[in-house]
């Protein structure tokens, strides 16, 4: 394994006002793997900032680096060494079954275009899943020195301090982010346009950040996999918002992700589609 700095990815412990770390508030299953995702965080920038590393192509023809892949075989075995009983499905690696009724889904660099053009919106992601339902959810964005997270019932957090979507009740000046625009129809950007909608890219898990921390209002992911969207349910509901599919279905595995601070969910999701 390559060198990587130390604390590089928000490696420091929030501390409530109150006293005690925010840690110590979460299941030791989740704050273990919230040590583990700042220290993916470490070496995904490692090689974000050495800007001279490998890149293939998949069979989709979606770019894979070798950060890609360290990232994902250190997250995986990390987990094993805590949880050798738990499954783990991830970006690369593909899954691996486990016998605990616990899974946990990876993405390595979710966002891999904008890592391999120095754009500081990659994200590490991480999720937990028991018994169907997220339970547990990351995004960590190491470039960027953002870290949201959530545990079911637990609250949403970014950066140490409590995290809430917008109270934007109206569509006029709303911010939606969007992943790209290659697939979205001119008519659909007409129509937020007609409804005073800002319409900004650079979305990935980026985009549900902003949404989880009040930044944005809403976030459509009309093409997604598993584990883009696998920490978004807890995170975005934890934060007081809504996440679905497309076609209105809490969902992970639905191939689409809309994100919203709930107060616009119903009307995002009618001009999207």
């Amino acid at each position: 394994m390559e060198p990587r700095p130390r604390g590089a990815g928000g490696g420091t412990s929030a501390v409530r006002p109150e006293g005690g770390t925010l840690e110590s508030q979460l299941s030791p299953r989740a704050g273990t793997a919230l040590h583990i995702i700042r220290e993916a965080g470490d070496i995904a920038k490692f090689w974000y900032e050495k800007s001279n590393y490998r890149i293939d192509s998949k069979t989709d023809g979606s770019p894979v680096t070798e950060a890609d892949q360290q990232v994902e075989r250190y997250i995986s075995d990390a987990l094993l060494g805590h949880f050798p009983d738990d499954g783990i499905l991830g970006e690369e690696c593909g899954e691996s079954a486990g016998s605990s009724g616990s899974r946990w889904i990876i993405d390595p660099i979710d966002g891999t275009r904008s890592f391999i053009h120095s754009v500081p919106l990659y994200a590490n992601l991480i999720a937990l899943e028991e018994a169907g339902e997220i339970v547990f959810g990351a995004i960590n964005l190491p470039s960027a020195g953002v870290l949201v997270y959530a545990e079911r019932g637990a609250g949403c957090w970014r950066n140490g301090k409590p995290a809430r979507v917008s109270e934007r009740a109206r569509l006029d000046g709303a911010h939606v982010m969007a992943t790209w625009l290659e697939d979205w129809r001119p008519e659909t950007i007409r129509g937020l346009n007609s409804h005073g909608v800002i319409l900004r890219t650079w979305g990935d898990a980026f985009g549900y950040a902003m949404v989880a921390s009040g930044h944005a209002d809403a976030v459509v992911d009309y093409t997604a996999q598993t584990y883009d969207l696998a920490p978004m349910p807890v995170i975005i509901e934890e934060a007081g918002g809504t996440f679905t599919t497309l076609q209105g279905r809490r969902d992970i595995k639905g191939g689409s992700g809309v994100a919203s601070n709930g107060l616009l969910h119903d009307s995002v999701l009618k001009l999207v589609n």
